[in-house]
């Protein structure tokens, strides 16, 4: 049976809403679920039955308040018991359904319990039920199980009916199968789409009972296709206390005689998607012409007109300082230059993550060098994607055909790949998914630099290669969407750049200083 880990559920769940499928339905779809598992617990039929649903204050207590819906239509006798208040139900589609609930007075009994005095009151109603429902904590629970909660578990243990846990039994850890102190012991778990980890263990059969999976309506396409969760899964968190650094220091390696504006591009998108520092370390030729392109910019000279192996020990000891590194924007393609590139990714995979591009795709394919000791990203488009493996790609209407040959190559590759096409390709060799954002107006030169700064970012903050790809595919691509709305197909890899930030807006709550009191 396949199993799901409760982070990239939540990825489904949020790109399932970008796709056009709004979590109200998955909700309403979930509950329907459960309430036809219970009438088949109950032999059928749950007319004149006594049902007890015990619901949390997030989305599983939201799966309970529809299927309690479901099942008073149906004929049962419900009482619906929230562990809280109404009033700190978390979500939307939790609320709606509660709502509905407030309205069903006739059919559906409502208790709003915080004590345990409150719970106790009910126990002889909870142990008679015909059958009870656990919708508290889904995949949700962190740490000791606090009251009430604790007891209305022993109360769902109490009862002698069949037990259905939503999603998973409150009190089992959705990834290990542990218990957090107590568990409820269901006879029947319907599981949401796809069988969480912890179900799965052996030692969890006791309180999963019978496991059901229930499919919710969500498309396959909310698992292949890169959409905002992939985003909001990676966004690291700034603390009130957070000191310079803290948030990556990514090194760029890039430029020589020819080049100096796509190192400084990497960069500045670096800087924009929230590293704190950039390093770009640019033959000496070049290195004051990047410099001026900003005063955001750390500028390191190397010796000479462009990179050559007299740079190796700098790089090296710039390399320690950083997070990240991207290398290739800029880079030329002199002989000496390949023979470097080729000597210092040997030095820096296995020691930091690695985003390579451009140039240094082309390096690459000349000196291969062992990737799958490390965490790389490569960011071909199809030409250098042909460079480097040899092969040519299907036509880009023959999507499947390219899935498989972009993750063929990066399994042999050992690095995840990243093919910047109309429909971005990202794969690590077991994995694929596709982005849709982006636009034509993005064939202007540059942009493709300014992707490799948002990888470095992500690498920077610790993302693992695949995610990072997939989430920096997403922001690149909806930054020269924002660009292209603008100003038309008239515009720079800079407007791309300026445009990152809107997009990461959505993704995070700023913590202000006496600005927030106003």
């Amino acid at each position: 049976m396949r199993a799901v880990s409760p982070s990239e559920m939540a990825i489904f769940d949020e790109n399932c809403e970008y796709l056009g499928v709004c979590r109200l339905i998955l909700m309403e779809n979930a509950g329907r679920a459960v309430a036809a598992e219970a009438a088949n617990l109950l032999g059928g039929s749950v007319e004149g039955r006594q049902v007890v649903v015990f619901s949390g204050i997030g989305n599983n207590g939201g799966d309970g308040f529809v299927a309690a819906r479901h099942l008073a239509g149906m004929g049962a006798k419900v009482r619906v018991i929230l562990l809280g208040r109404a009033k700190d139900i978390r979500t939307d589609e939790a609320r709606v359904n509660w709502k509905i609930l407030e309205n069903m007075r006739m059919s559906v009994k409502l208790s709003q319990v915080r004590s345990v005095d409150e719970l106790l009151a009910m126990r002889d109603e909870i142990v008679r039920a015909d059958l009870v429902i656990d919708a508290i904590f889904g995949t949700g629970l962190h740490g000791k199980i606090r009251e009430p909660y604790a007891t209305a578990i022993d109360l769902i243990n109490e009862v002698k009916g069949p037990k259905i846990a939503v999603d998973l039994p409150s009190g089992l850890d959705p990834e290990t199968g542990l218990v957090h102190h107590k568990a409820v012991r269901a006879d029947l778990t319907v599981s949401m789409h796809a069988a969480k980890p912890g179900l799965l263990v052996a030692d969890a059969e006791k309180y999963v009972g019978r496991l059901v999976v229930a499919g919710i309506g969500m498309p396959p396409e909310a698992e292949l296709v890169v959409g905002p969760g992939d985003v909001r899964a990676v966004v690291r968190r700034r603390k009130p206390y957070a000191r310079k650094g803290e948030h990556g220091r990514v090194l760029v390696v890039g430029g020589c005689d020819e080049y100096s504006g796509a190192p400084a591009l990497t960069a500045l998108a670096s800087l924009r998607m929230g590293a704190d520092l950039a390093i770009v370390a640019a033959p000496e030729s070049v290195a004051d012409a990047i410099r001026s392109y900003s005063p955001n910019l750390i500028v390191r000279r190397l010796e000479g007109r462009r990179l050559s192996r007299r740079n190796l020990p700098k790089l090296r000891e710039l390399l320690q300082y950083c997070h990240s590194v991207a290398i290739g924007p800029g880079l030329g393609l002199a002989e000496e230059t390949a023979s470097a590139v080729s000597e210092f990714l040997a030095i820096a995979v296995g020691e930091k993550p690695v985003v390579v591009d451009a140039d240094a795709i082309k390096a690459l394919a000349k000196r291969p060098v062992k990737l799958s000791r490390g965490k790389v990203v490569i960011t071909p488009h199809a030409g250098e994607f042909k460079i480097l493996t040899g092969i040519e790609l299907a036509p880009p209407e023959k999507l499947r055909e390219r899935i498989g040959q972009v993750s063929a190559s990066a399994e042999k590759l050992g690095a995840v790949l990243l093919l910047k096409s109309h429909e971005d390709i990202i794969s690590d060799g077991k994995r694929y998914k596709v982005n849709w954002t982006g636009n034509p107006g993005m064939t202007v030169g540059g942009t493709g630099d300014v992707l490799t700064g948002i990888v470095a970012t992500l690498l920077a903050w610790g993302v693992e290669p695949f995610r990072a790809g997939c989430a920096a595919a997403y922001v690149n691509g909806a930054a020269g969407d924002l660009a292209v709305k603008e100003l038309g197909y008239h515009i720079t890899a800079t407007d791309v750049l300026e445009k990152i930030p809107e997009v990461m807006r959505e993704f995070e709550e700023p913590t202000l200083g006496l600005l927030k009191t106003g």
